[in-house]
C-alpha cells in the first residue's frame, strides 16, 4: 500500500517538475525566436484601419489609447466604439482628439445588439466606418509601442496566412488582487499558450489582438457568427484555419493592464476565463490541474512520503519544480525589469488560487462580463441569465 502511494506522489512530483522546466523552455524560445527575428517591411504599408471597443473609463485608459494613436505607421484609422452615448471613455476619446488632431479618429455609439456577446456586437457596429481593408482589432487594456501596426501587419503579406495574433503580458494596477490577476497571465496562462506554441499548436488567438483582412472576414461572413459566443477569439481563429489560413502568433509583446480592485472581481473575472478553457478544451479540461505545478507537487512529496525509498527522489524533483516556477516568474526580472522579483512571496497564493478557480468551475456554467451574468452552454454560446 505505501509502495503505491509513493509512486503516485512520485508521478505526480515528477509531472509538476516536468512541467514547470517545459513552460519555461517554451517562454524562453519565444523569446529567444523574437529577440532573433528581423520584421522585414514593403515599401509602401497598407492602410490600416484598428478598431477599439470601449466600455467604461477603467485606469490607464487614456495611456493605452493614446499608445495606439502614436503608431509610426503612413496611413491608420481609428474607430472607438461604444453602445451608450454617456460612457465615461467617450471623455477619454474627446481629449485624446484634442490633443492630437493629426490622428484620423472616429467614434461609433450604437446600441444596437447583435447576439450575447456585447464586445462582438460593438465591432460588428463599428465596422461599416472602416475605411481600409486590414483591420486591426485590439482590446481597450493594451499598450503598445510605436513599431506595433508594423510588426503586427507584417505576417499578414503572406496571403497563407489569415490572421495575426499576439501574446501580451499583464501590467497590475496597484492592489495584490490585480497582481496576483497580473500573475495568473504572466505564470500560468501564457506560459501553458507557449509551452502549446513550442510543440506545433497554432489554434491560439487572443483579443487583445487579431488582425485580419477584410476580404477574409468576409469570406467567414463577418462577426455576426460568433456573436453568441463566448471565447469569440477562439472562434474567429477557427473559422479562418477552416478557409485553410494559417494564424500567425507575432513576435509582438503588448502589454495589458490588470484591474482587479476585489477578490471578488478577481474570481469573476479567472471563472470566466476558465468557462472560456473548459468550453475549448472540455475533454482535456479535467486534466489541467497537472499544469498547477506548485500544488501538484506538494500533493506529490507528501504522498511519497509515504515510502521512504522514493521521497528523497519525490523531494528533489519537487525542489526542481519550485525553481522552474520560480524562473518562470523571474523572467521580466532578468530583462531589467526588477519590479517582476517583488511578488515572489505571491506565489503560493497565486497557484493555489488557479487551483480552486478551476475546481469550482465544474460546480456552475454561469459567467459575469461587466457587471452581466450569462449561462454558458457546451458549445460556449452564452445566454442572459436574467
Amino acid at each position: 500500500m505505501a509502495v503505491g502511494i509513493g509512486l503516485m506522489g512520485l508521478a505526480c512530483v515528477a509531472i509538476a517538475s516536468g512541467y514547470s522546466m517545459l513552460a519555461f523552455v517554451g517562454v524562453l524560445a519565444w523569446r529567444l525566436r523574437g529577440a532573433s527575428r528581423r520584421v522585414l517591411l514593403p515599401a509602401a504599408l497598407p492602410a490600416v484601419t484598428l478598431l477599439k471597443p470601449l466600455c467604461g473609463a477603467e485606469p490607464g485608459l487614456y495611456e493605452n489609447l493614446r499608445s495606439f494613436c502614436m503608431q509610426d505607421y503612413p496611413e491608420f484609422q481609428i474607430i472607438f466604439g461604444v453602445r451608450d452615448a454617456a460612457d465615461a471613455a467617450l471623455a477619454v476619446v474627446s481629449r485624446l482628439m484634442r490633443e492630437l488632431p493629426f490622428a484620423h479618429i472616429d467614434i461609433v455609439i450604437n446600441p444596437q445588439l447583435h447576439g450575447s456577446n456585447r464586445k462582438i456586437s460593438n465591432l460588428i457596429n463599428m465596422l461599416g466606418r472602416a475605411r481600409h481593408d486590414v483591420l486591426v482589432i485590439a482590446d481597450s487594456d493594451a499598450f503598445v509601442g510605436p513599431d506595433y501596426l508594423n510588426t503586427v501587419t507584417a505576417p499578414l503579406l503572406d496571403r497563407a496566412v489569415g490572421l495575426v495574433t499576439c501574446i501580451y503580458r499583464g501590467v497590475p494596477t496597484s492592489g495584490i488582487w490585480s497582481r496576483l490577476g497580473a500573475m495568473y497571465v504572466n505564470d500560468w496562462y501564457i506560459p501553458s499558450v507557449l509551452l502549446a506554441w513550442l510543440f506545433g499548436h497554432d489554434g491560439y488567438a487572443s483579443g487583445q489582438t487579431l488582425c485580419i483582412r477584410r476580404e477574409t472576414l468576409q469570406a467567414l461572413g463577418g462577426l455576426r457568427p460568433i456573436a453568441d459566443h463566448l471565447a469569440d477569439d477562439y472562434e474567429l481563429g477557427a473559422r479562418v484555419r477552416s478557409l485553410g489560413l494559417r494564424i500567425a502568433l507575432s513576435s509582438y509583446l503588448l502589454r495589458a493592464e490588470h484591474h482587479e480592485p476585489t477578490l471578488e472581481l478577481l474570481v469573476g473575472h479567472e471563472m470566466r476565463w476558465m468557462q472560456t478553457i473548459r468550453v475549448l478544451r472540455p475533454g482535456s479540461f479535467r486534466f489541467l490541474f497537472l499544469s498547477f505545478s506548485l500544488p501538484l507537487g506538494v500533493l506529490g512529496a507528501t504522498l511519497a512520503n509515504a515510502d521512504p525509498v522514493l521521497s528523497g527522489t519525490a523531494w528533489g524533483l519537487f525542489w526542481s519544480a519550485l525553481v522552474a516556477r520560480v524562473m518562470l516568474h523571474a523572467l521580466p526580472w532578468m530583462r531589467g525589469d526588477r519590479s517582476a522579483l517583488k511578488d515572489l512571496w505571491l506565489i503560493p497564493a497565486r497557484d493555489a488560487l488557479v487551483c480552486w478557480v478551476w475546481l469550482r468551475t465544474f460546480f456552475t456554467s454561469r459567467v459575469t462580463w461587466r457587471g452581466d451574468q450569462f449561462d454558458v452552454d457546451e458549445e460556449g454560446v452564452m445566454r442572459s441569465a436574467s
